[in-house]
């Protein structure tokens, strides 16, 4: 477990994380400032850093590369005092672990730079295919952790859509994106998933490929997402009597938080549309 190093800055959210952090009994430390980082890097070895929220992406993306001139391969959570689509893009191909602006959340910070702090095999796991305001794709492996990695950047890259439109968005993406790794490549950290973000003046919308066979929803017994409304826990006796875990709710989650979801005909690629006013 690699040593994680939280930048200081005037916002109280470095100290709530670092304390969510040594509850955990993870190695870390604080730095005063941006050069205290660096020389601290250069006198010994931390595998994650978080920069203070102090600045904006722009500003902690150079000190990354100052970072990594020294150490070449140190994760680093970005955490901004705000963010724009070009800053997002450019963190993405920065590779940094992932981005966090306002509101921020302590223990979802902390979680994934635990989580950072275990990683040795992640530079490869997001892959920037296209990018511009309006339209990112990008190709994910298939982890858990690199699922959550991801949304924290489409959180980021939906930042400016009103609250209730992007909270129903975002919990859609995870549901589908989540099913598409499990169930379409079965967590198979070889296999890939397709994902493209598109925002028109009126709608917000995620594409999400798997590499799977794809799906007849006439074959999901097993879902919440098929039942028949006389009937909405079909699913439960359906799975127990599989031998599948409990759950199935993901599509059924998603389908009511957007305003529509839309499969390919063999089932492997959804788009998720949510429609905002404008």
């Amino acid at each position: 477990m690699s040593r994680v190093l939280i930048i200081e800055g005037h916002n109280h959210i470095s100290h709530e994380v670092g304390d969510v952090i040594t509850a955990a009994n993870l190695p870390m430390e604080y730095a005063a400032g941006h050069a205290d980082a660096l020389q601290k890097l250069r006198m010994r070895s931390f595998g994650v850093i978080l920069t203070n929220a102090d600045g904006g992406i722009d500003e902690a993306l150079a000190l990354l590369q100052e970072m990594r001139a020294i150490r070449p391969g140190v994760k680093c959570i970005v955490l901004a005092s705000h963010s724009t689509p070009d800053e997002v893009i450019a963190a993405l191909r920065a590779r940094a672990f992932a981005c966090f602006t306002p509101p921020f959340d302590p223990h979802e910070i902390a979680n994934i730079a635990s989580k950072a702090a275990s990683e040795s095999s992640w530079r490869e796991d997001i892959e920037v295919i296209s990018a511009r305001p309006g339209w990112v794709a990008i190709r994910v492996n298939c982890r858990l952790v690199t699922a959550e990695r991801l949304l924290s950047f489409a959180k980021e890259l939906s930042s400016q859509l009103p609250e209730d439109a992007k909270l129903d968005i975002l919990q859609a993406l995870r549901e589908i994106l989540l099913n598409a790794m499990e169930h379409g490549a079965a967590f198979n950290p070889e296999q890939v998933v397709e994902v493209t973000a598109i925002r028109t003046v009126r709608a917000m919308v995620f594409r999400v490929r798997d590499p799977g066979a794809g799906f007849r929803q006439e074959s999901l017994s097993h879902a919440a997402f098929t039942n028949a409304s006389e009937d909405p826990l079909a699913h439960i006796a359906q799975r127990e009597e599989e031998g599948i875990r409990s759950g199935g709710y993901g599509l059924l989650l998603a389908a009511g938080t957007v305003d529509e979801l839309i499969y390919n005909e063999i089932g492997n690629e959804a788009v998720l549309i949510k429609y905002l006013d404008t």
